[in-house]
């Protein structure tokens, strides 16, 4: 099931695709989950899924997909977490392929920096560095600390892609933390919608690409992951508790434009496709940020 979260004449609401449309499930379940946060909040057992998939099966689409504007996937999520470094090659351009790091490299975002698929990415006045950075993302359902890696699934509703979009030289501003160039206002995504997990049998094996302008410039597997997703939640609830609607970024393969020999930084006009055939595919286009 592809869940996703959405704005249209009546206002924000989450629905589930369904052909070229969407049920607007904000609206059918009412207090049961108005958001998609708020529904993962109540509860993502057998019984809620099933009772979600009983009415897309019966129930027309009230939108179509051309109709609404895509917003984050999960809109207000209480944490945005990313994880840098993840992928075999990438630790390779940092340091010594044999001195893989002991733990994950770890950073949030904010909601402010992010906007939903199809919308546009900004490239900021202050610097002419954007870069893209395709990610596959994990959406907690239910909330867990301390969470053995052999019971992760259990707290995992789905899968989305991010376009963790950083601006290079922000990144180096400080000596020992990437906060700055990796919050600049719409400089992300977030989309386009969210597949439970379900529907993915294949979890170690997912093939992520990033196409700019049609050309592809990262590609890779899950396969290559240094910390693989069920390390990562457990690593990660040892130090916070996750929350429904939390969304863990694992890392972005190698690619990414400042690795080009020249750089080659997003511009306006740009069009940026983060895909995984079992997820779907996030678009954004780049403009200039207008103050």
């Amino acid at each position: 099931m592809r869940l996703l979260s959405f704005e249209s004449a009546a206002g924000a609401s989450f629905g589930a695709v369904k052909g070229d449309g969407v049920v607007d499930l904000g609206r059918r379940i009412g207090d049961r989950g108005r958001t998609l946060r708020s529904w993962l909040e109540n509860g993502t057992g057998t019984d809620n899924v099933a009772e979600i998939e009983a009415i897309v099966a019966r129930t027309d689409a009230d939108l179509a997909l051309e109709e609404i504007r895509y917003l984050p996937t999960v809109p207000d999520p209480q944490k945005i977490i990313c994880i840098g470094v993840n992928y075999g090659d990438r630790n390779a351009e940092y340091q010594d392929e044999t001195k893989q790091a002991r733990y994950p490299s770890v950073f949030l975002r904010t909601r402010e920096s992010l906007v939903g698929h199809m919308q546009p990415m900004l490239r900021p006045p202050e610097s002419e560095q954007l870069d893209y950075e395709g990610e596959i993302v994990l959406v907690i359902g239910k909330t867990g600390r301390r969470i053995p890696r052999n019971r992760v699934w259990d707290h995992i509703a789905g899968f989305t892609l991010m376009n963790e979009g950083s601006v290079r030289d922000w990144l180096r501003h400080a000596r020992f933390n990437v906060t700055q160039g990796k919050n600049f206002e719409r400089s992300g995504s977030l989309g386009p919608w969210m597949v439970t997990t379900d529907e993915l049998s294949g979890k170690d094996a997912l093939h992520l690409t990033t196409r700019v302008n049609g050309e592809v410039r990262q590609d890779d597997t899950t396969a290559n992951l240094l910390f693989p997703f069920d390390y990562l939640v457990s690593y990660l609830s040892t130090f916070m508790r996750l929350q429904p609607g939390d969304v863990i970024a694992t890392g972005t393969p190698t690619g990414a434009g400042a690795r080009f020999e020249p750089p080659k930084y997003l511009k306006p006009g740009d069009v940026v496709e983060v895909a995984v055939p079992e997820i779907g595919t996030l678009v954004n286009p780049v403009i200039n940020e207008i103050d």
